[in-house]
């Protein structure tokens, strides 16, 4: 046997760099005929998206696009962007999705710290961009989405009129592929570096675990500035997937959607699924849609709704640290017989390692031990995997505390159910998920504080009925001064994005310890206590 280990390993014919590019150019010979995207009536083949994607590779390249270099996008989904998945890579170069929903300060710290140097646009987005811009004290190259013509230097259509770039793999498969920044736990947002092994690894983990067809239709709501769409624009180039984009996110056009073009799969957050579900315009849905939910547990009655509507939802949990998703809540064959609240309670659960994961483990710190299976001991969850980020974009200090003892630690406290299932009970990590979005409570409370009224400010979770928990702000004023809970808001909104914006303020005498901590934990009750907000 000894022999089997001493031969000759690798080489260039049995050693390949991973990378979901290979998805694509298989994808334009596989189903070439077939349709790939549509959005606005144009619906374009495999074949058609593939060849686009070699023209907007070389449009880049010929601006001086190469090995390395951070090319930002601001847009909302829409099929440019998922190409722009194939393109960016195929141009050497490491795509960077920014959340359009962020406020001009972050956007601009976001494209002066990932060193961009190229951004491509949405039109509709051309004043938050300039605003960011501003903020900056210097302009970057554009190219603009749409049709405003003037926007930008070029558009994306003088891209897609350059001679073809023939197809090529990395040289290295742990080139970086994409940088997508967190919403930040210390007042700045992180940038998460993905590799091609982990994007290719990643995209046939959620076929298998997802249990993909061949050519679904897949509705695009999951925005691709989350974990890139939670990988899918790379996945859907697996199985030949049918990718419908909406004009936008309200519910009626999602229903619409999904009736007109006989949607079989989508992502969605679970504020997204609730407002399909409790939409006057949802019908019962048959065959059943199958539906990946992530970015918070969704309540037990939101998933008993979906039941009655025809969503067949899959729960997923991950980070992005590790490229989405990196746990499932599988069905099991003994839940079939519970009462349809009891099942939801089953399926609220954060379930088991999706295939392209090696470990998950909640741990005792203390100790370095598992917890055990018990429902109801706690411990961090852990994680070791080819889908694991590389480290955080230039803060090696961040990216040394995140990986210790071989292992990925979440920050997010669980227990291990006798089945093996594990639940999320806390969040180790001060952030609140709102509608699926992270907020930072240090970047909101950064903001309370420039507001001359007020001494001292905290910034907890309050249940809220339609985005699962909103910021609530509890302020503790100047002597001497008066504010009220409407001005306080309009001030956070002039600062931050709407989803960071405290939702209800309450003034009082902050908690604290004998050494002047704030004691959050006592607010997190009070905040429990006010009741959920509507």
């Amino acid at each position: 046997m000894r022999a089997h280990f001493d031969a000759p390993q690798w080489g260039e014919a049995n050693h390949v760099a991973l990378s979901p590019l290979s998805f694509l150019q298989r994808a334009a010979i596989v189903y070439g005929n077939l349709p790939a995207s549509t959005f606005g009536g144009v619906t374009r083949t495999w074949a058609e998206v593939a060849l686009r994607v070699r023209s907007v590779a070389a449009g880049l390249a010929a601006r001086g696009i190469g090995l390395g270099d951070t090319v930002s996008v601001l847009a909302p989904n829409r099929p440019e962007l998922s190409e722009l998945h194939y393109a960016v890579p195929l141009a050497g170069a490491v795509l960077n999705t920014i959340n359009t929903r962020l406020e001009p300060e972050t956007v601009a710290y976001i494209l002066d710290h990932s060193d961009c140097r190229l951004v491509l646009a949405d039109t509709t987005l051309a004043p938050l961009l300039r605003a960011a811009f501003a903020l900056m004290g210097r302009a970057l190259p554009i190219i603009d989405i749409g049709n405003g013509a003037g926007f930008g230097e070029t558009s994306y259509d003088a891209l897609v009129a350059a001679i073809p770039m023939e197809w090529a793999l990395p040289a290295d498969e742990g080139q970086a592929i994409t940088l997508n920044y967190t919403s930040g736990t210390s007042g700045r947002p992180k940038g998460v570096i993905y590799h091609h092994r982990g994007a290719y690894l990643m995209a046939l983990g959620t076929v298998a675990g997802w249990s993909l067809p061949q050519r679904p239709t897949y509705l695009s709501v999951v925005p691709m500035f989350h974990c890139n769409g939670w990988n899918h624009p790379w996945a859907m180039a697996i199985v030949g997937g049918h990718m419908i984009f909406a004009a936008d996110m309200a519910p009626e056009t999602l229903l619409h959607a999904m009736k007109d073009h006989g949607v079989t799969h989508l992502g969605a957050a679970p504020v997204i699924l609730q407002m399909l579900c409790e939409s006057p315009t949802a019908v019962l849905f048959s065959p059943r849609v199958k539906v990946m939910t992530a970015g918070a547990p969704p309540p037990p009655s939101v998933l008993e709704k979906a039941a009655a509507i025809g969503l067949e939802v899959m729960q997923v949990y991950g980070l992005t640290e590790t490229y989405g998703h990196i746990s499932q809540c599988l069905w099991q064959d003994d839940w079939s017989d519970l009462a349809p609240a009891k099942q939801a309670a089953k399926q609220a659960m954060q379930g088991v390692a999706f295939p392209m994961v090696e470990g998950i483990r909640v741990v005792d710190r203390d100790t370095g031990q598992n917890v055990l299976p018990d429902g109801r001991t706690q411990g961090e969850i852990a994680i070791r995997g080819n889908t694991v980020m590389k480290g955080y974009y230039k803060d090696p200090t961040a990216t040394e505390a995140a990986f210790r003892d071989g292992w990925f630690w979440s920050g997010d406290a669980a227990v291990v159910h006798p089945n093996g299932y594990i639940q999320i009970r806390d969040r180790l990590k001060d952030v609140i998920i709102s509608g699926g979005e992270n907020v930072s409570s240090v970047e909101v409370e950064a903001v309370l504080y420039r507001h001359p009224a007020i001494k001292a400010a905290a910034v907890v979770a309050r249940p809220h009925d339609r985005w699962g928990e909103a910021p609530c702000a509890f302020v503790e004023l100047r002597e001497g001064a008066k504010t009220t809970e409407a001005e306080v808001i309009a001030f956070c909104r002039s600062h931050l994005a709407g989803f960071k914006t405290p939702k209800s303020v309450v003034f009082q005498e902050l908690p604290k310890t004998a050494t002047g901590k704030i004691q959050k934990f006592i607010l997190r009750d009070t905040a429990r206590a006010l009741g959920s907000l509507v």
